[in-house]
C-alpha cells in the first residue's frame, strides 16, 4: 500500500481522520505535511508517504496482527453485477464468530451462514457461503451478488444503529471490495439499506465506496 500527495479516495479520507484532520478525501500538502510529522513521532521514515509501516502504526495495530483473504479470491461462476455490504446489527465491541452467524441463519431455515465475506474487528476475513452459490443475505439481490458483512451495526447498549466500524475494518473493507471489484469489475458496491427498508449497514457504501 503507498497512499501519497496527490492521490484521492476513501483511503485518503481514513488517514486524514486518524491524523485529525478534515476528511476531504484529497491528499495535500496539510496531509502530507501532518503524515511526516507523524512519522517523525513514531521513529518512522518522515518521507510523507503512507506505506505498510506507516498505516499499520496509524491504525494501531501491527500488520502481522492483520489477517486478511489476499490474491485468490475464488471467482463465481454466477453473472455477478452487485456487491452488498451488510452489518452484523450486533452491539459495538462485541466479537461474533462466523460460527454463531452460522447457527442463527441456520435457524431462519439457511443451509448455512447467508453471507460469502466476514470482516471481523480486527480486520481479519473470513469467507462464508461459496461463492458459486446464491447468498442469502438480500431479498430479489441473491442470484447475481456476492455479500460482505462487517461484525457490527449497533451501539454498545444494542438499542440503535450505529456505524462501528474499527480502523482495521475500514481498511480491510477496501482491500476486499477492490479485490472482488476486480473479479468482478462490471459489479456496483451497494449497502443493504439500498435495497431494503432497513439502516443495514449503518452507513452509505454506495458513496463511500463510489471511487474503487
Amino acid at each position: 500500500m503507498l497512499i501519497k500527495i496527490g492521490d484521492r479516495g476513501s483511503q485518503v479520507k481514513m488517514v486524514q481522520q486518524a491524523l485529525s484532520l478534515m476528511p476531504d478525501g484529497i491528499f495535500g500538502k496539510l496531509t502530507q505535511e501532518r503524515v511526516k510529522e507523524f512519522q517523525r513521532e513514531h521513529g518512522l521514515k518522515a518521507d510523507g508517504i503512507v506505506g505498510d509501516k506507516t498505516w499499520a502504526v496509524l491504525m494501531g495495530e501491527h500488520p502481522k496482527q492483520q489477517t486478511t483473504v489476499t490474491g485468490n479470491l475464488k471467482k463465481s461462476r454466477r453473472q455477478i453485477r452487485e456487491i452488498i455490504v451488510h452489518c452484523t446489527a450486533t452491539p459495538e465491541g462485541r466479537d461474533v464468530t462466523k460460527e454463531e452467524i452460522t447457527s442463527w441463519h441456520k435457524q431462519r431455515g439457511f443451509t448455512t451462514i447467508g453471507y460469502h465475506y466476514l470482516v471481523q474487528r480486527n480486520g481479519c476475513i473470513e469467507e462464508g457461503r461459496d461463492v458459486n452459490v446464491s447468498g442469502a443475505h438480500c431479498e430479489g439481490h441473491n442470484s447475481y451478488s456476492i455479500g460482505v458483512c462487517y461484525v457490527g451495526g449497533m451501539t454498545a447498549d444494542n438499542k440503535r444503529a450505529k456505524d462501528t466500524r474499527t480502523p482495521q475494518q475500514k481498511l480491510q473493507l477496501i482491500n476486499l471490495l477492490k479485490q472482488l471489484k476486480s473479479l468482478y469489475p462490471q459489479a456496483r458496491i451497494y449497502g443493504h439499506r439500498d435495497f431494503a427498508k432497513k439502516d443495514c449497514p449503518c452507513f452509505d457504501a454506495r458513496r463511500e465506496y463510489s471511487d474503487l
